[in-house]
């Protein structure tokens, strides 16, 4: 197996720049919910991108077969990654999408402790377990207002919030499954076509049992959170992603993407007017702390 090393300066930089992307996600479903529903935007951009990767595969004529030992991971990544996926979809119709920003990326936490007790090369040194919990407390700082408000909207904020940190287990499971599997070795298009094809197939599939087939209005709006989702996030974010995971200790990966949050309500506040409690500088500061912590290199 592929020794895998801590990020370098590369690495950073590709993440921050997805960290940016991602951060935007859900801002760009929020926006487009009123004119087609949450689960069908989802389903139909991973069916898009997953055709996009199928074309990748054959112009760069990699090697791709049913009969090796991916299949099966790659429909159970494929599935957990539906269900991640769902759960935002959900979450979106009872929270906002900086909460559901913040509470997706409890996903780390739950990817170092599988990995921990996995993979002897995932293990975290004292220092480093110690970023994790900063980087978790400045999200809990930076939105501690979220569970102090008493409106009538309370409880389907908290249904939100919970579906939120639901999605983040789904996502380290995910993880945690391709790292353990025969999918850890294989190219990032392989196991990208599997996931996004199972998540397509499940989430329009389920989409059309909720009713989200009808009443859709294809807007400027839509079309462009449509792009956007399907071509920039989901084709070349998610490749850039799986190209790192064989590359860098998913661990380091998947704490720094802590940042991501603050990406998220950043464009939350820009663009949907969501509140800004002062909180929030604070916590940014514990979360941009605890990253440094946890990529730091042991002597």
């Amino acid at each position: 197996m592929t020794e895998r090393k801590p990020l370098d300066a590369f690495a950073i930089m590709v993440m921050l720049i997805l960290c940016v992307l991602w951060g935007m996600q859900q801002v760009a479903v929020k926006l487009a919910a009123p004119h087609m529903g949450p689960v069908m935007q989802i389903g139909l951009r991973s069916l898009v991108a997953a055709l996009l990767v199928a074309a990748l595969i054959v112009v760069r004529r990699d090697r791709f077969s049913f009969r090796d030992r991916t299949l099966l991971p790659g429909i159970g990544s494929g599935m957990l990654f539906a269900i991640e996926f769902l759960c935002i979809a959900l979450g979106l119709q009872y929270t906002t999408a900086s909460h559901m920003s913040v509470f997706l990326y409890t996903a780390p936490v739950f990817t170092v402790l599988g990995l921990h007790w996995s993979i002897a090369g995932e293990r975290l040194k004292p220092l480093q377990w110690a970023g994790v919990l900063a980087a978790f407390a400045g999200i809990a700082v930076a939105f501690s207002n979220g569970f102090t408000e008493q409106g009538h909207d309370w409880w389907h904020m908290l249904i939100g919030d919970a579906l939120g940190v639901l999605g983040g287990f789904f996502w380290a499971a995910t993880t945690v499954l391709i790292r353990r599997s025969a999918l850890s070795e294989a190219p990032p298009a392989t196991t990208l076509l599997y996931q996004l094809g199972t998540c397509g197939v499940i989430l329009v599939a389920l989409a059309a049992l909720l009713g989200q087939g009808q009443d859709i209005s294809m807007t400027g709006m839509v079309w462009g959170s449509l792009f956007f989702q399907a071509v920039i996030v989901a084709f070349l974010s998610y490749l850039m992603w799986l190209w790192l995971l064989r590359k860098y200790l998913a661990s380091r990966l998947s704490v720094f993407s802590f940042l991501t949050p603050l990406f998220g309500v950043g464009f939350g506040v820009l663009l949907l007017q969501d509140p800004l409690d002062p909180r929030f500088v604070a916590g940014a500061v514990l979360v941009m702390l605890g990253v440094v912590m946890v990529n730091m290199r042991g002597r």
